[in-house]
């Protein structure tokens, strides 16, 4: 752990411009509580510092050229499911913020705490004998939340509730107010059918069941949000036909021939669906970017990092936007997918 620990420590004290006399002073302070303890803690300057750089290292994230705007929310010394339940919905309304969305990662303790959730908001799925009600991704996680007595009701955009555990416990539920969600009706600026539709998203994309690493120390329940891009939405959430799967409703609301894929249908249907999506929040004052604008602010990420004297990693497949990638730099050059940390990594569901 003293090598992963003394790593971070030492880029940390240089990309803040500290001595080296702070820096060794500080190793020797980490060295003996690992000595005595078996770990060390974290300093809130340095658990703010390594949650920035693990989103800066977050190779399938096109929006980092944002990662020194993350705010930290530290509950490392929180040991409850009800207070853990609260300092969630802090996280919810503090990012959420009428729709004016911050960054927002809230850190809890290293260890026993895990959040069940997908995402602190996200919708159900009910399986039923006329096929699935809701989000078909959700389907798992609605059964467990089935399973420790929540009921739902059976609509197209249930919000999920959270589930928290605390070491072995039993998981608890929560369920979210309504008052804590800010969700998005989406409307076309020209097809007035297409409130008829009766779709909508929340506001706010809040990754929970991800673990962030830091020097060594795991933090397997560490909650974390940016805001949208439009395609996550238009072009994945509400198109994919194993997700929502509207593209052949909107195609035959607009007229369109599905009968042959040389009409170009699903990507006219494509294109309006995600004209929806981006005009939605903006009218309603929710940020979000579309996805040319996402890649010229990963194009200065990229020359902010040069400049930095850092290498720029990614994973391709994820960078380019699911919508007209072609379009954007992204697409017309290789990225090395080397793994730094500080970073977020997925774990073991544990359900």
């Amino acid at each position: 752990m003293f090598n992963e620990a003394k790593n971070f420590i030492q880029t940390y004290y240089e990309e803040t411009g500290q001595s080296e006399q702070e820096l060794a002073a500080r190793l020797i302070e980490v060295e003996q509580q690992i000595l005595t303890q078996g770990t060390y803690e974290h300093t809130l300057d340095e658990l703010t510092y390594g949650a920035k750089m693990a989103w800066r290292n977050s190779n399938k994230c096109i929006g980092r050229l944002f990662w020194q705007s993350l705010n930290v929310l530290d509950k490392r010394d929180i040991h409850s499911e009800a207070s853990i339940f609260e300092a969630l919905l802090e996280h919810i309304e503090f990012a959420t913020n009428n729709g004016r969305i911050r960054p927002t990662i809230t850190v809890f303790s290293a260890q026993d705490i895990r959040i069940w959730n997908h995402q602190l908001i996200r919708y159900a799925g009910y399986e039923t004998d006329n096929g699935i009600i809701g989000d078909p991704d959700s389907v798992a996680f609605t059964k467990v939340c089935q399973n420790l007595g929540w009921e739902g009701n059976n609509g197209l955009f249930d919000v999920l509730p959270l589930v928290i555990q605390l070491k072995d416990n039993p998981p608890k539920l929560f369920d979210i107010p309504e008052a804590s969600i800010l969700e998005v009706p989406i409307r076309h600026p020209e097809f007035d059918w297409f409130t008829d539709l009766g779709l909508k998203w929340y506001a706010v994309p809040m990754i929970s069941n991800m673990k962030l690493e830091v020097g060594g120390i795991s933090y397997v329940a560490a909650p974390f949000n940016g805001w949208y891009m439009g395609t996550e939405i238009g072009a994945r959430n509400l198109a994919d036909d194993n997700r929502y799967n509207m593209l052949p409703t909107i195609a035959e609301h607009m007229g369109l021939n599905t009968k042959s894929n040389a009409s170009l249908w699903k990507d006219r249907a494509l294109v309006e669906l995600n004209v929806a999506v981006l005009h939605s929040y903006k009218e309603d004052g929710v940020s979000i970017v579309d996805h040319h604008t996402a890649a010229q602010q990963f194009k200065r990420f990229e020359a902010n990092e040069i400049e930095a004297g850092r290498n720029v990693t990614g994973n391709w497949s994820w960078l380019i936007p699911p919508l007209s990638p072609a379009t954007t730099h992204i697409f017309h050059k290789p990225y090395t997918n080397e793994k730094k940390t500080p970073n977020y990594f997925y774990q073991k569901e544990p359900y």
